[in-house]
């Protein structure tokens, strides 16, 4: 049985290929496009999907959209009309749309699929599953359980912003659901855009920003009783109640309500790329913990309602890995498995497993596999024969390896040596984390990797931190860590011996001071509070990076990398070897390793685009 998944028209666009339930492609939009969060119909990740299955779109057995269209059209109509005379300026404008694009979605898709090839379009059958019960599926089907609590929460589907559903061998139900204007995703999302960051993409940057806040500060004190007395009303079950006095996105075109805010909180919405201050550390580091507290109140419930000691995770809040690390950490569940493509892309994968065991109803058998992801490296691969072609296209000079245990070796002594190196190897991962793929990679115990990185790789704001990839087997040696996370969806604290005392005054400091303060052994990965995002990596699922890790283990005594995502500010993560290479000539970066070819910045012919990314790409 052969299935496709698909979502689009809203942002992060992909398609996910199941056959008889074995997860056998999926991919973002944006990754061939090079438009990130790309919202557009997933032209070429569709192709992509049938090319690597050798399939043609007949030979499908049904291709599946990851939510209701006129179920959220309903919503929308009952949202205006409910705040009506507001918003009308915001319903003129997406009606136009709605009535010539989404109300006639089945229309749409058999349009875009006569772009891929010809087909029989009286023969494709369409499905429809409700947004929320995508992203459930997406959790539960490539979990390793066979009975789970499913937690999905995110900005809004259809109705729903977020639910519990419980998972039993191949069923899901769905337990309770939360409902649109009251979303922990949008409130998430509307402090995203009062900070001055990019809303649908900014998140993680809050949740980055957020440990510079002053814990026992009482502005952090003040916050979150403003919000909690004014904004939230938070119901003992993670159910919310906001105050849609303060917000403007159920009918209007911002977030918030900017001068409500202004006044609420005592200064204006930070303008983008402008000077960060304390307060706004403050204010991000207060929404976070508020965050927390609803996600373990939510999957509390679950718990209550189903009993079960495993939970799946989705959603774009589960991608939120500081509230999953200490969700783990309160141990009211045995076991968490979250998405790996938790957001929207998700949907695409969710919606096809849901097509393949509630509308086929076929048995769903568990392999014992430590889950059904395969890693996430689910995207294209390229041979050496592409390779050799972008070199010559490039003029490029490379040296290979007898070996890739010799290749692994050099990359690791270049590593240690402080050197920078992008890393492209094997399928591109599926879902928002570079997770040694499509990786840049640096020296964790390098004092001035993170500052490198950002600045002179990366192009972006100082204060970001970076994760570690470290070997499974390892990861206790570092990390407050007693499970796996192979997503770098879990972040854990930094063990104690591997700290360095810090000043009195550090909480006092000025912002960039106290960045640069000496925290630990591993500076480069030790975020501002002690904590990492970690990443296991496991031989496996992707046994050349753990074979690189173990060569830099053997050299330094250490089974663990910096490991970012290579691309720059604005950037999708590369996907092609010229993405590859011309990331890698833009940038700083010493050296570029693809398949078992090495590139090194020194021996490369004058690059005469180095600033174009700057105009190519929108800051994100």
């Amino acid at each position: 049985m052969n299935i496709l998944g698909i979502s689009a028209f809203y942002h992060d666009s992909a398609a996910a290929l199941i056959q008889d339930g074995k997860i056998v492609a999926a991919a973002q939009e944006e990754r061939f496009t090079r438009k990130k969060h790309d919202p557009g119909f997933p032209l070429e990740a569709v192709k992509y999907c049938l090319n690597y299955a050798g399939l043609s779109i007949d030979q499908l057995d049904a291709v599946v959209f990851y939510d209701k269209p006129l179920l959220k059209f309903e919503r929308l109509l009952e949202t205006y009309y409910g705040f009506a005379p507001k918003g009308i300026q915001s319903f003129m404008m997406a009606m136009p749309v709605w009535l010539k694009e989404k109300m006639f979605l089945k229309r749409v898709i058999k349009e875009e699929f006569e772009k891929v090839g010809q087909y029989d379009k009286g023969k494709l059958k369409l499905l429809f599953p409700e947004h929320h019960l995508s992203h459930a599926a997406s959790a539960f089907y490539p979990s390793p359980f066979e009975d789970a609590a499913i937690l999905t929460i995110d900005g809004v589907g259809e109705w729903a912003t977020a639910s519990i559903c419980h998972g039993n061998k191949g069923n899901i139900t769905i337990l309770k659901e939360l409902e649109f204007p009251h979303s922990l995703g949008l409130l998430y999302s509307a402090f995203t855009y009062f900070l001055g960051f990019k809303v649908n993409s900014g998140e993680y940057k809050l949740m980055g920003l957020a440990p510079y806040g002053n814990p026992g500060s009482e502005n952090v004190k003040k916050y979150v009783n403003t919000i909690k007395s004014v904004l939230i009303d938070i119901k003992d079950d993670g159910s919310v109640w906001l105050n849609q006095e303060y917000f403007d996105y159920a009918t209007g075109l911002r977030m918030v309500k900017d001068d409500k805010w202004k006044e609420l909180f005592g200064f204006p919405r930070r303008e983008s790329e402008s000077l960060l201050e304390q307060h706004h550390c403050d204010l991000g580091f207060a929404i976070q913990l508020i965050t927390e507290e609803i996600v373990f109140k939510m999957a509390e419930e679950a718990k209550k309602l189903t009993g079960s000691e495993n939970l799946c995770m989705a959603g774009g809040v589960a991608l939120n890995c500081v509230a999953n690390g200490k969700l783990l950490k309160k141990k009211i569940f045995k076991n968490i498995f979250v998405q790996p493509a938790a957001g929207d892309a998700g949907g695409a994968l969710g919606a096809a497993l849901a097509a393949q065991y509630i509308y086929f109803k076929q048995e769903r058998i568990l392999s014992g596999k430590m889950d059904e992801m395969q890693g996430s490296y689910l995207g294209p691969i390229y041979s050496d024969l592409e390779v050799e072609a972008m070199a010559r296209k490039y003029k490029a000079s490379s040296h290979t390896f007898g070996s890739f245990e010799l290749l692994a070796e050099k990359v690791a002594a270049v590593i240690a040596d402080g050197n920078v190196v992008g890393w492209f190897q094997g399928r591109m991962e599926f879902g928002p984390r570079a997770l040694g793929g499509r990786s840049i990679l640096g020296d964790p115990r390098n004092p001035e990797m993170q500052k490198k990185l950002n600045l002179k790789i990366k192009y972006r704001e100082s204060f970001r931190p970076f994760a570690p990839s470290v070997l499974a087997e390892d990861a206790s040696k570092y990390f407050e860590l007693d499970s796996i996370s192979p997503y770098m969806l879990i972040v854990a604290d930094v063990l104690s011996d591997q700290r360095k005392p810090i000043p009195s005054n550090y909480f006092e400091m000025p912002l960039m001071d106290r960045l640069y303060v000496p925290r630990s052994d591993l500076q480069a990965i030790t975020h501002l509070d002690f904590s990492a995002r970690v990443q296991s990596v496991h031989k496996e699922t992707n046994p050349r990076y753990y074979e690189l890790l173990s060569k830099f283990r053997s050299k330094t005594g250490h089974g663990m990398l910096v490991n970012t995502s290579f691309n720059v500010r604005g950037e999708p993560i590369v996907c092609t070897p010229e993405d590859a290479y011309r990331c890698f000539m833009r940038t700083e970066m010493d050296y570029l390793v693809v398949n078992n070819y090495l590139f090194m910045k020194s021996e490369q012919p004058e690059w005469k685009e180095k600033d174009n990314w700057k105009t190519e790409f929108t800051l994100d």
